[in-house]
């Protein structure tokens, strides 16, 4: 239990809340609501007793379904949140892709004659935003993604924006965006943030073809490998990491602590 001395202030203007330990800050959570909608939740303290009073300062005042990812190793944290509410949403798996050669899963992948590739340095800003929004409603647990264009121009040309590996497929025959691949950089080495393609341009090897092409690149470079992260129930997802040779190597959870107001499936 929380000492009765706790006390949970927000910070002006922002969304920051404060567990106060008479004098001491013994605790700090901050909120930030992602372009699916969703609210996301950051803890910053050692001590248990005070995620559920934050948790609960939080969710009276945003009136919303909470979340938070946490690394699955991190045992303290997720039984804490568990004490404050939280409830296990979906687990993901982080790889590391082997590039030092060709992995045998791509083997004969070639971009369909009638798309060209061309960077996202030199696409249209707004329709590969739109594009982008597309992909994700696919993508677990980011069903409802809207980016804002201030937010998207930030985000996806920012200082971790590399044009050699944030590569588009354009449709030839009427100039449709087709798919993409984002490769981004990192300090952990590249990571892969984000790979698809449309419904109509489905089953015909173009994920795997701009995948293909990416990790040529990077070959090149010298670089030994490339991060990418899988949801643990999307089983085609996990099956083409297996095929890479991909080698599972941390991972997190996503918790949800649900607002009794918001009616879910």
């Amino acid at each position: 239990m929380a000492s009765a001395a706790v006390r949970v202030v927000r910070a002006p203007s922002a969304l920051t809340w404060y567990a106060l330990d008479g004098n001491v800050v013994a605790g700090e959570v901050s909120a930030k609501m992602r372009a699916d909608g969703r609210w996301f939740l950051w803890f910053d303290t050692w001590r248990p007793d005070v995620y559920p009073p934050l948790a609960d300062v939080v969710a009276q005042d945003l009136s919303r379904d909470l979340h938070a990812s946490l690394d699955d190793a991190d045992f303290d944290a997720l039984d804490a949140c568990a004490a404050a509410g939280f409830a296990e949403h979906r687990r993901e798996s982080h790889y590391r892709i082997p590039i030092d050669r060709q992995p045998a899963g791509l083997h004969g992948t070639a971009l369909p004659e009638e798309l060209d590739l061309v960077s996202a340095a030199d696409a249209d800003v707004g329709r590969l935003r739109l594009l982008d929004d597309a992909l994700r409603q696919d993508l677990p647990g980011c069903d409802g993604w809207r980016w804002d264009p201030s937010e998207f121009q930030a985000e996806a040309f920012g200082r971790f924006f590399d044009p050699a590996t944030y590569l588009v497929a354009v449709d030839r025959s009427c100039g449709d965006y087709a798919g993409l691949v984002q490769v981004r950089r990192s300090r952990g080495g590249p990571r892969l943030g984000l790979i698809g393609t449309l419904a109509p341009y489905r089953e015909r090897g173009i994920a795997r073809a701009l995948l293909s092409r990416v990790l040529s690149v990077l070959l090149v470079r010298g670089e030994t490998s490339l991060i990418a992260e899988a949801d643990d129930a999307s089983v085609m997802s996990v099956s083409l990491l297996t095929r890479l040779g991909a080698r599972r190597y941390a991972g997190s959870v996503e918790l949800v602590r649900r607002h009794p107001a918001i009616v879910t499936d």
